[in-house]
C-alpha cells in the first residue's frame, strides 16, 4: 500500500470543512447523517470539530458488496430513525465515486422535505461518475485509485488505518 493522505492532512482539511459548515449553518442545529460504516470516522472528526449543535443519525447502503468496483446497484439496509422533515440535514460520505449511491440517498432524503440538504466528502472522484453530483464541501479530490483507511475498506479490512492508502 502506498499513502496518499496523512494523519495531519486529513485533521487540517477536516477542520477546515467544520469550520466552512459551522459557519454557513450558523444559529442552526444540523442533523448529520452519516453513510454507514465508511463515513463514521470523517463524520465523528468532522462533529467534534464544528462549532454548531448537531444531531447524528446513520443509514446505511451497499452498492460494492465484497469487491473494488461498484455494481451500480443501491441496496438500502438500514435507514434513519431521526426525521428529516424540516431540518437542516447535512449528508456525510467517506468518498464519492461513481455517485449513484450519493444521488440515491440524496433523492432519497429530498423526498423527505427537509429545510435544507447538502453533502460533505471527504474524497471525490470525479472521473469516475457515472451520474452527475457535485457535494456542497469537499475535502480531497483525487485520481481513480482505490484507497482504504480512515473508515474506507476493503472486505472489512483496513478501516482502522489512521491515513488513507492507495490499495494496490
Amino acid at each position: 500500500m502506498k499513502r496518499l493522505l496523512g494523519e495531519d492532512e486529513i485533521r487540517k482539511k477536516v477542520g477546515r470543512l467544520a469550520g466552512q459548515i459551522s459557519r454557513d449553518f450558523a444559529g442552526r442545529e444540523v442533523l448529520l447523517v452519516g453513510i454507514l460504516k465508511g463515513a463514521f470516522v470523517f463524520m465523528a472528526d468532522l462533529a467534534r470539530k464544528m462549532t454548531l449543535p448537531v444531531k447524528m443519525d446513520f443509514v446505511r447502503l451497499a452498492s460494492y458488496g465484497g469487491g473494488t468496483v461498484s455494481s451500480g446497484k443501491v441496496r438500502f439496509t438500514k435507514d434513519l430513525e431521526i426525521s428529516v422533515r424540516g431540518r437542516d440535514v447535512l449528508i456525510v460520505e467517506d468518498i464519492i465515486d461513481t455517485g449513484i449511491t450519493l444521488k440515491y440517498l440524496w433523492r432519497r432524503l429530498k423526498s423527505r422535505r427537509p429545510r435544507s440538504l447538502k453533502t460533505v466528502t471527504l474524497l471525490d472522484k470525479p472521473s469516475r461518475r457515472k451520474v452527475p453530483f457535485r457535494a456542497d464541501y469537499v475535502g480531497f479530490a483525487i485520481e481513480d485509485h482505490f484507497v482504504v483507511g480512515y473508515g474506507l475498506d476493503c472486505n472489512e479490512k483496513f478501516r482502522n488505518l489512521p491515513g488513507i492508502y492507495v490499495l494496490k
